[in-house]
């Protein structure tokens, strides 16, 4: 009421003060004070910046008049929810504090973790802080409280709270220091209203539960000269307000004396003690997030009178008798330009408003690191950035973290129970979140959810080995054992067998839409590529023979042209498949209900069993026809023959998808999937070895059979 009133004078509803006018309000950190602050200047149609919790208006006028140097807490909730699932902690606690904010936070946001897998141990809120006649309750309160987070399971505790909130915590952490019970180490999640805070009795507190803490803090950066500038703060000063004798006083321990009777009685403060001899848990000479929002806060509302004066009205109402004039008819609409300011500060840092009236910006995630003198730091490890800044909302370096000492620097878990081992099933536990569950032996003849993890390593063996072989042909690639049959189509064979392996990754794991559209058809192109490029080897072997003989036709067939058409023909024609297959009747996930009784298997339905068939049915022919040229021409003089190995590995290849289709069609559910996945790795081994280990056995081990006249004398 004394700032709505004439300066220096207490007359409620009356200016009498031309000069000196109120224009916007910065206030915080707490949301009680700065709620009822925004009840009555909205009534006298004067802004307010709050650089504390977001409020919770009553009607929209006074949201009119209200902006927060705060990000978007939305932001902060979602940026949490986020940084818990980084860390698969599914099972945590959460402690509140008894405000309108926290009660908001308990019945709103908690429902939106709770949809993405996130259970609460325990909720349990703060005592209100007092020392009257109440403060009986609030210990009883507070050591409610203390039990409960002791005998909490989940080793991660979400403090929502304000700039105080930790005055709290501490003594309610503090009853371990006077009862029998050992204090449980947790790692505590805060959010950016809160700071550190302490009363005087506290600084001597032991700080190791804060060690590991994360906390949100709003971004700031350092500003140039603002070390300086505290250093210089002195009470005896010229121009200081009134609190910073009263700040002195306490962060000290001495008073200024106003009589005789105080100097014999207390310490004396003589205005010449020094800041940075203060130890941390009493005051940071470092720049904190609270004082850098004030800094902005001051900055916008000088910006937003600036453009006030700059408006064409100005002139006018200077030609008609002074600018003060103005700005008292325009202090109604003075939120108006403070709401549409926009600028750099000193630290390069841009400042505006979002529509709400909240902050546009982000949030640092910090980790708190204590040391034994009672002293912390704050290390930035991380960002949470509004969707306007990155597309990636969390960026976080996990590896950087310090972590509570009772997790030994390890990655902590936060789970109801430990994860069930293969052989047993999950099982509800009745009255518990879904998060918590037995692990029971599974019934005989049943088998527990597993990954395939074995096929998955096999193929990405084979794919490693198959990389291996085609470095060692690239390396040697001027050697006469791989100049002799077509370079090129070597390298192209290597490549699809390569990603012949890979494919097979898209058949394990849970069916989804986009890996079931494509995997049948991916796998069909790049095995047509495989086959036709042996095929266009043997068709290259016989042509070859054929062509040494005198007067021979053949010649004009012979080269690279020849075997490239083969391929991108058998290519062509096998992509065609595919795209008829994708545009008429594609594959999809889908649950089936019959083929298993009492079971239902998520699977990927082909779609058209027919197109699915084509797809091998093509395959199948270029293999016979390439194992029909290969075997024809085993006996071709060895200088030139790959026919020999060709035979052997489509051998391999049309044994093992001819026992393909019965198996399959004999098999139900995941079973189909394995059956699929083994062929294609079988299939793929087969002609990888068969056709390049000896070889490779010739380039690596055996060089000197790697020549020119070793070929000739073998063709003679």
């Amino acid at each position: 009421m004394e700032l709505l009133s004439t300066k220096d004078k207490f007359l409620p509803n009356y200016k009498c003060d031309a000069q000196n006018n109120l224009v916007a309000v910065i206030g915080g950190p707490n949301s009680d004070v700065s709620l009822n602050m925004a009840t009555i200047l909205c009534m006298y149609k004067i802004p307010q910046l709050t650089y504390g919790s977001a409020l919770m208006m009553e009607n929209q006028t006074q949201g009119v008049f209200f902006q927060q140097m705060f990000p978007s807490v939305a932001l902060q909730y979602e940026g949490i929810l986020k940084l818990l699932l980084y860390f698969k902690w599914r099972w945590v606690g959460v402690v509140y504090l008894n405000d309108v904010n926290g009660e908001r936070f308990i019945q709103e946001v908690l429902p939106m973790f709770s949809k993405s897998g996130i259970c609460f141990d325990i909720i349990q809120r703060f005592p209100q802080l007092t020392f009257s006649v109440f403060a009986d309750q609030m210990v009883k309160e507070g050591f409610e409280t203390f039990l409960g987070i002791m005998k909490s399971t989940a080793n991660v505790l979400i403090v929502h709270g304000e700039i105080q909130t930790i005055i709290i915590l501490r003594m309610v952490l503090h009853f371990s220091e006077f009862e029998n019970i050992p204090m449980v180490t947790k790692v505590w999640i805060m959010t950016a209203q809160m700071d550190f805070t302490s009363l005087p009795f506290q600084n001597d507190w032991n700080l190791d539960f804060m060690h590991g803490a994360l906390s949100l803090a709003m971004h700031r950066k350092e500003l140039f000269g603002f070390q300086n500038f505290v250093h210089a703060r002195n009470p005896k000063g010229t121009g200081e307000d009134g609190f910073i004798k009263a700040f002195w006083e306490q962060a000290f321990n001495c008073v200024f004396p106003i009589s005789l009777a105080d100097q014999e009685e207390s310490k004396i403060c003589t205005g010449e003690e020094k800041l940075d001899s203060l130890p941390i848990t009493v005051f940071e000479t470092h720049l904190a997030a609270h004082s850098y929002s004030i800094y902005n806060a001051v900055y916008a509302v000088a910006h937003a009178l600036h453009d006030v004066h700059s408006t064409k009205s100005v002139h006018r109402a200077r030609a008609q008798g002074g600018i003060w004039n103005l700005l008292n008819q325009s202090l109604w609409q003075f939120h108006r330009y403070l709401r549409s300011v926009s600028f750099n500060n000193s630290a390069g840092e841009k400042v505006s408003f979002d529509e709400n009236g909240s902050l546009i910006a982000g949030f640092d995630i910090l980790n708190w690191i204590t040391f034994p003198n009672q002293s912390f730091q704050r290390v930035r490890i991380g960002k949470i950035e509004p969707p306007a800044f990155s597309l990636r909302m969390l960026n976080i370096h996990g590896d950087n973290i310090e972590w509570p000492n009772r997790f030994n620097q390890a990655w902590p878990l936060s789970l109801c129970n430990n994860k069930c081992h293969g052989g047993t099933s999950k099982t509800k536990i009745e009255g518990k979140p879904n998060c918590c569950y037995s692990c029971l032996p599974c019934p005989e003849g049943k088998m527990s959810n597993q990954t395939g993890i074995s096929l998955a390593i096999f193929a990405l063996s084979f794919s490693s080995v198959t990389a291996l072989v085609l470095r060692i042909f690239l390396k040697h690639q001027d050697t006469p054992i791989v100049k002799a049959n077509n370079r090129n189509l070597t390298y192209t064979l290597l490549i699809s067998l390569f990603l012949c392996f890979l494919c097979t990754l898209l058949f394990i794991g849970r069916p989804e839409k986009i890996p079931c559209l494509f995997r049948q058809t991916a796998f069909g192109i790049i095995f047509t590529v495989a086959v036709s490029c042996v095929l266009a080897k043997t068709i290259t072997v016989v042509l070859s023979f054929m062509a040494t003989k005198p007067g021979s036709q053949m010649r004009k067939w012979v080269g690279k042209r020849l075997a490239t058409s083969i391929v991108l023909s058998s290519s062509f024609i096998q992509a065609s498949i595919c795209t008829v297959w994708l545009a008429t009747s594609p594959p999809f996930p889908d649950f089936d209900t019959h083929s298993i009784t009492e079971k239902i298997v998520l699977e990927c339905n082909e779609g058209s069993a027919i197109m699915f068939y084509c797809v091998l049915g093509f395959m199948g022919i270029l293999a016979i026809i390439c194992f029909t040229l290969a075997f024809l021409a085993r006996k071709l003089p060895d200088s030139f023959n790959e026919a020999k190995f060709i035979t052997f590995s489509m051998l391999l290849f049309c044994t093992v998808w001819l026992s393909f289709v019965p198996t399959y069609l004999c098999t139900k559910g995941k079973y189909m999937v394995a059956v699929e996945i083994f062929s294609i790795l079988a299939s793929s081994a087969g002609l990888l070895i068969c056709i390049f280990s000896p070889k490779c056995y010739i380039i690596v081990l055996r060089p000197e059979l790697n020549s020119r006249e070793h070929l000739m004398k073998r063709k003679n």
